[in-house]
């Protein structure tokens, strides 16, 4: 089974690229939404998550159930770098252990290509599990006009998150494909699926031997899924 990381900085088409691998049947698993269903309704790391920060950080969902409030915990976590610390300690293993069982039912299923889609491979070192590593790549300003579209996105809030992240230059010279996302759509599935053909995908047979396997053909998360329209970065 190949293993491909697939990363770059906010707003740089991660998410694009990623739906594009789903369209080819070739398994995804999201860090982002993985993290959105620990955190919402019924989430493994809701109470883990009160007992650190407080109850404040608890939102109503309904049905007597809560969740946390990623926005005021995304606030406080870009600003308090142990809060950040205590945050990602909760959170890391329990995303890695979704991923580690996401692989483990792929390997088992001789599935030939899975995705990890982890906005901070490099930063984690997830890399280390990848045979190959895609960025995703965007001008500055077309970067920043992403983000700033998206709701409760703000300058400050965006340059904190940049600074929180490998720099471009460096994910992308650790890169062994490099996505550009800042062009026709088109084009950039073109180059994606290229170089896959390159790495032993093949594009008339590969494509329909992986149909069925995009909804992880039965793979069994603890986390909630969430809707991955609804699912934004932080």
């Amino acid at each position: 089974m190949i293993i491909i990381g697939l990363t770059g900085m906010i707003a740089s088409g991660k998410t694009t690229v990623s739906e594009m691998f789903a369209s080819h049947a070739i398994p995804v698993h999201n860090a982002d939404q993985v993290v959105h269903g620990l955190l919402g309704k019924d989430g493994a790391a809701v109470d883990k998550i009160l007992a650190a920060f407080g109850p404040d950080f608890a939102t109503d969902i309904g049905d007597h159930e809560i969740g946390i409030d990623r926005g005021k915990l995304g606030a406080l976590v870009f600003a308090d770098r142990d809060a950040r610390t205590t945050l990602e300690s909760i959170l890391h293993p329990m995303v890695s252990d979704d991923r580690d069982r996401f692989l483990e039912h792929h390997r088992h299923n001789a599935t030939p290509f899975v995705v990890l889609d982890i906005p901070l491979l490099f930063e984690t070192g997830a890399d280390n599990m990848c045979d190959y590593v895609i960025v995703t790549n965007a001008a500055a300003d077309v970067i920043e006009q992403r983000a700033l579209s998206r709701a409760g996105m703000s300058a400050d809030k965006l340059a904190g998150i940049l600074q929180n992240q490998m720099p471009a230059a460096e994910k992308i010279s650790r890169a062994d494909m490099v996505l550009d996302t800042d062009i026709p759509i088109a084009d950039t599935r073109a180059q994606l699926e290229t170089w896959l053909t390159r790495i032993g995908f093949d594009r008339d047979q590969g494509f329909e031997n992986n149909r069925g396997l995009e909804d992880d053909s039965g793979f069994d998360s603890d986390v909630v899924p969430c809707d991955k329209h609804q699912a934004k970065r932080l």
